[in-house]
This record gives structure tokens, sequence and C-alpha cells, in this order.
């Protein structure tokens, strides 16, 4: 009885021991295979301005037209730089620089593009001419895109020929030439360079309070007419060359005519507080001229077809900016010359300067400013 009570007990211990070593007993447990994405936003700001013509975003007998955003801006999320500059959503630095590339002597160690650093910078020129107490800024890209820091640290190697402040806002100061650096304040070792030239502004004739540059009457927010000129009207030769490159327009199927011409002082003035009671001075004084620094007081001026941004790109937009200067006029604010023209972009926008510096003008590529070396900045 003992022996069968011992085999039966074996016999019971075996088969426990060989569900211990099977599913008996055991519960399975399914992974779960569903991932938990979590899903991110790209947010855009976008600042639609209306923009408005410096010189006639009103006709004669009208007191203003509203032109649609030219200006307006845009983030692109992880492209931003401090100043609100943005690059094109790729790597691609708004100079046309490729990507990678550290451009007219800068230089950058640069890690794997893990967004820990910059790597890169580029800037929208390398070179600048300034008149004494003359400024420029040129807008900054930083590389890569993510990196978490892009600050800025702006040095001159002479500040008694130029000197620039912390948002790299260049200043002429004194007959010379000297280097201004922009460097990373998270990797100074990748840096960009501008080579500035300050020269002596020229000598300003100004008779009767109107001023003269190399033979042309300036009305821009550096130079002023006084409240008395008052040619009364387009002058002869303006209101001439024009007829003769509305013929010539027409010739090419291109309709061309005036919007608004000649404004007096007083006319200017009232347009001029009604957009400050409407946008505050600071936004009027982008697209409309302070009284007495309207250029069409000269009665040189011609703003031609729609005076609003719808006017861009079209064919006769286009046609004014390449054959306009064949007449004796220019583009007079040109677009990305804000900075230095005090206006935004105006294709209908013309100014005559006679045929001869018309030309010298356009073929050199430059604003009236630029090629005269002269400011357009309000000192009041």
């Amino acid at each position: 009885m003992k022996n069968k009570f011992v085999k039966v007990s074996a016999a019971l211990t075996a088969f426990l021991m060989i569900c211990a070593g099977t599913s008996c007993g055991k519960v399975d447990q399914k992974k779960d295979d569903k991932k938990v994405v979590v899903s991110g936003t790209e947010d855009s700001e976008k600042n639609n301005a209306s923009d408005h013509s410096d010189a006639d975003s009103t006709t004669d007998n009208s007191d203003k037209t509203t032109d649609p955003s030219e200006n307006q801006t845009g983030t692109v999320p992880g492209t931003t730089d401090k100043k609100g500059h943005t690059a094109s959503g790729s790597d691609k630095p708004v100079s046309g620089q490729p990507s990678g590339t550290v451009p007219n002597g800068s230089s950058g160690t640069g890690n794997s593009r893990n967004g820990s650093q910059i790597t890169d910078i580029s800037l929208t020129f390398y070179e600048v001419t300034l008149p004494i107490g003359g400024s420029k800024m040129p807008i900054v890209t930083m590389l890569p895109a993510d990196a978490p820091d892009k600050g800025e640290i702006w040095t001159s190697s002479d500040e008694s020929v130029a000197i620039v402040d912390a948002y790299g806002n260049i200043t002429g100061v004194g007959e010379g030439n000297c280097t201004v650096t922009v460097a990373s304040s998270a990797n100074p070792e990748v840096k960009a360079n501008v080579n500035v030239k300050v020269e002596t502004a020229p000598d300003v004739p100004v008779a009767d309070g109107v001023t003269y540059i190399d033979g042309i009457l300036i009305a821009n927010k550096t130079y002023a007419l006084p409240a008395s000129y008052n040619p009364g009207g387009l002058t002869g030769e303006c209101s001439a060359a024009f007829q003769q490159l509305v013929n010539g327009a027409a010739a090419d199927n291109i309709n061309i005519y005036l919007s608004s011409g000649f404004r007096s002082y007083d006319y200017q003035a009232q347009i001029y507080n009604n957009y400050v009671a409407m946008d505050g001075q600071a936004n009027a004084d982008t697209y409309s001229a302070r009284p007495g620094h309207s250029e069409h007081q000269t009665g040189l001026a011609i703003d031609c077809n729609i005076i609003d941004d719808s006017f861009t790109g079209t064919p006769e937009a286009i046609w004014l900016e390449n054959h306009c200067h064949e007449y004796g006029f220019i583009i007079r604010y040109p677009k990305s010359k804000e900075s230095i023209t005090g206006y935004k972009y105006e294709p209908w926008h013309i100014r005559y300067l006679g045929v001869e510096k018309a030309k010298a003008v356009h073929d050199s590529g430059l604003c009236l400013e630029e090629y005269l070396n002269i400011t357009s900045q309000y000192n009041y």
C-alpha cells in the first residue's frame, strides 16, 4: 500500500512538472501594437498691412486709394531669426549662397547640423558705401533653421569710420574703410563680414530752399522743398516726355495713363495728416511723404495707372520698368530698396530726370539715393 501511494505521488508530481513547462496555468498577454502619435502644429503668423503709395496713393481728386498688401510678412516656423527675417523654408540663405557655405571671408567650424549650433551666416550684402551720417542694415540669415540660439554679435574694426548697433544697423562716422562683422553669439567662430566704405557727403547746393544734386532736384526724407515751391503742375518738359512715353507704350499695345501728378505743399499736408490719423505716424511714413518731402511737389513725378499693389507684375508695370528710362523716367522706389529710399516698392511711381540721367541711373541698378550717394531719413 505504501509503495502504491509513493507511485501515485510520483506520478502526480511528474504531471505537475510537465504542466509548469507548458501553457497550462500560464496567461498569454498580447502586445499592444498601437503607436501613440502626438501631433504637432506649425503656426504661422501673417500680418497684412495695407500698403499705400508714397507720392500718390490718391489722385488729385480723391483722398486715398488703399493698396493691397505688397509687404505682407509671414513667419515660416523654424526659419525666423531674432530680427524677424525669414529664410525660404529650406536651408538656402536669402543671399542665394548654397547651403553650408560661409561667404565673403566668413568662417565656421560647425558641428553636425543637429540644430544645436549655428553653422552658417549669410547676409543680403557684403559691401556698402555710405556717406557720413548715412546708415544701412543687412538682413541676416542664420542656419540651421532650427538652431535654438540665433543671437548676433556685431562689431566694427574701426569705429572712427563706421559704427554698428546691436541690430546690425551700420552708420558712417568718418571718411575711410573698415570691416563690420556679425558673429553667432552661440558659436562665435561662425561669422560674416561687411566691407564698409564711408565717403564725405557731397556738397549740396541749395537755392531758395530747393536742393539740387548733380543737377537733379531732390525731394526725399532728408531734403525738403519749401512750402512756397509750386511749379503750378507738371513741368512742360516732364509733361511732354510723358506723352512720348504713352505713345511708345501704345505702339507696343500697352496702355499707360496718368493717375496722379503734381501736388501742392498744402494738399500733401492734408493727405499726410489724414494717413497719420488713420494709421499712426510710423506707418504713414512708410508710404506717404510729409509735406515738403513729396516728389509730386516738384512737378516731375507721375503715378501711372492703378495706384496699388495690384499693378505689380502687370504687363504695364513690366513695360514701365523696362522702358521708362528711354523717355527720361526712372522707377523712383524700386523693389528691395525700401531701407534706402524710405518708401515701399511702387512700380507705378516714375520720376523724370531726362533721358541721359535716367539711362545712367537705370543701367547702374541703383536707386536715386544710391546713385547720388545721399540719404533719405527724417531728422525730426
